[in-house]
C-alpha cells in the first residue's frame, strides 16, 4: 500500500552579507508519514523551482537536491548549490515581480515526486536584490515627483542661482553714504521719506526713535556655555535633564521608544499601534478584539465574481476593502464587518492587505501581551491556538483568483488563498 507523506516546509533568507551576497539561499523543511510520524535519517528526493509572477508562474530556475533527514525529520539544504536542471540562480532580478518557491519530493530518494508544495516569497532576499548596487556606474538622473517640493520655493532654484550665491563684496565702510541709499531704493538727501506702501503696511513701519535708542540697552554674557538662569530666561524647564513636561512644552510628542511618534504595543486611535515608521509618526493600527465572534466568517457572499485589479493589491487594504464593499454589501462578511467598524470612535476601519497582515503577524506576541495586560478584560489577544474551527487564520483584503482570497495563518506564521466561502477570523486595521 503506498505510503502518503506530509511535509511541513519553511523558507529562511540568509540576513548575512559578507564582502559578496552568497548567491542561495537556506531552506529546511520537516517531513511525516501517513500517522504523522517523522521520516528521520533518511534521504529524500527534492526538485526546487523559483517561479514568478505567481504560484503557477514560469519557472525561472530549478535544480534538483538530495538530501537527508535528520533525528528530527528536518532536511535543510540551500537553494542555488543543488544539480541545476534550467535556469541561473545568479541571474534573478528579486525587485522585478513576485515569486514562489515550488518543492517536490521523493520521499524514497529518487525522483518520483509525490509531493508538492508552494509558497510566496513574502520579503525580497535584500543580501541578493543588494548587489545589483555594485554593478551601478555612471550619473544617476532623478526627477522629482514630490507636490510639495514642486509647490514651494525652492524649486525654482537654479544652477545659475547657486553659482551666485557667494557672488557678493562685503562693504567695509562704517556708514551708508547717499550713493548707497540710492542703491536701496530710496531717496538721498538730509531726509528720507519712505514712500514704499509695502513698508508702510508692515511691522517695521512702526519702529521708533525710542525703539532704536534701546536696541543696544543690554549686557553681552560672556560665559562660555548657557547656565540653568539663561535656560529659564528663555522659557524652558531649567534642570539636569529635559523631562516629558518640558518636551510637551517645546511642541512634540514624548514617548517611551525615544522617539518623537508612536511605538509598537501603544493603545492608541481606537486600537492598538503595530507597525511604525518616520520615527513613529506614522503606522498601522489593529482593533483591540476580531470582529468575527471568535467563530470566523467568509470573506464575501459573492464567490463566483472576479473583482480584479481594485482588490488585488498586496499593501493597500483600504482600496481593496472599499472594491470588496462596492462589489458586495452583505452583512457579516470580512469586507464589511471592517467598513462598519467603528472602534475609537473612528470610521476609517479597513480589512488590512496580505502584506499588511505580515507585519500584523510578525508583532503577534508585542500585541498579545499589551492586550492580555492591559487591565481591560473586554479586549480580546491574539490566541490562534483557542479559535476551532478557523484555527488561526485571518483573511486579508486581498483577492487572488474569482473564488479565492489570501488569508494568513497565525498559527504556521504562513500566507496562502482559500476559498472565499471558508471561514477566517477578521480583525480590522486603520492607518495614522
Amino acid at each position: 500500500m503506498k505510503k502518503i507523506y506530509a511535509i511541513i516546509a519553511g523558507v529562511m533568507l540568509t540576513a548575512t552579507v559578507f564582502a559578496q551576497a552568497p548567491e542561495k539561499m537556506s531552506y529546511q523543511a520537516v517531513i511525516r508519514n501517513a500517522s504523522n510520524n517523522l521520516t528521520t535519517n533518511q534521504a529524500v528526493g527534492m526538485q526546487i523551482s523559483i517561479l514568478q509572477g505567481s504560484a503557477t508562474g514560469t519557472a525561472v530556475y530549478v535544480e534538483t537536491q538530495t538530501p537527508t533527514t535528520n533525528a528530527n525529520g528536518l532536511v535543510s539544504l540551500e537553494i542555488g548549490t543543488g544539480t541545476v536542471v534550467s535556469g541561473d540562480f545568479t541571474t534573478i532580478d528579486w525587485a522585478n515581480d513576485t515569486y514562489y518557491i515550488k518543492t517536490e519530493t521523493d520521499p524514497t530518494g529518487g525522483t518520483s515526486y509525490t509531493i508538492t508544495g508552494t509558497t510566496q516569497l513574502m520579503s525580497v532576499p535584500y543580501a541578493l536584490h543588494a548587489k545589483t548596487a555594485e554593478s551601478i556606474t555612471g550619473t544617476v538622473n532623478y526627477t522629482e515627483t514630490d507636490p510639495v517640493f514642486g509647490a514651494s520655493i525652492a524649486n525654482g532654484i537654479t544652477a545659475t542661482d547657486t553659482a551666485n550665491w557667494n557672488n557678493h563684496t562685503v562693504d567695509t565702510d562704517t556708514h551708508i553714504d547717499s550713493t548707497g541709499i540710492a542703491g536701496l531704493g530710496y531717496v538721498a538727501g538730509g531726509i528720507t521719506t519712505e514712500t514704499d506702501p509695502v513698508f508702510g503696511a508692515s511691522i517695521a513701519n512702526g519702529i521708533t526713535a525710542t525703539d532704536t535708542a534701546n536696541w543696544n540697552n543690554h549686557t553681552v554674557d560672556t560665559d562660555t556655555h548657557i547656565d540653568s538662569t539663561g535656560i529659564a530666561g528663555l522659557g524652558y524647564v531649567a534642570g539636569a535633564h529635559t523631562d516629558s513636561t518640558a518636551i510637551a512644552n517645546m511642541g512634540f510628542v514624548a514617548s517611551s521608544g525615544g522617539t518623537s511618534g508612536h511605538y509598537v504595543g501603544e493603545l492608541f486611535g481606537g486600537g492598538i499601534v503595530y507597525y511604525v515608521y518616520d520615527n513613529g509618526a506614522h503606522g498601522l493600527i489593529a482593533s483591540l478584539d476580531d470582529l468575527d465572534g471568535g467563530s470566523g466568517v467568509a470573506w464575501s457572499g459573492n464567490t463566483s465574481v472576479l473583482i480584479g485589479a481594485t482588490a488585488q493589491s498586496f499593501y493597500d487594504g483600504a482600496s481593496n476593502t472599499v472594491a470588496m464593499v462596492a462589489q458586495d454589501a452583505t452583512a457579516n462578511k470580512a469586507g464589511t464587518l471592517c467598513n462598519s467598524y467603528a472602534g475609537g470612535g473612528f470610521t476609517d476601519w479597513y480589512l488590512p492587505a496580505s502584506w499588511e497582515l505580515n507585519l500584523l503577524y510578525n508583532s503577534a506576541y508585542v500585541i498579545s501581551d499589551k492586550l492580555a495586560n492591559d487591565g481591560n478584560g473586554a479586549t480580546q489577544p491574539l490566541h490562534p491556538e483557542n479559535v476551532a474551527p478557523t484555527y488561526g487564520r485571518y483573511w486579508s483584503s486581498t483577492e487572488n483568483f474569482s473564488s479565492f482570497a489570501w488569508y494568513y495563518n497565525f498559527i504556521y506564521g504562513t500566507s496562502t488563498y482559500g476559498n472565499k466561502n471558508n471561514t477566517c477570523r477578521v480583525r480590522a486595521t486603520r492607518a495614522f
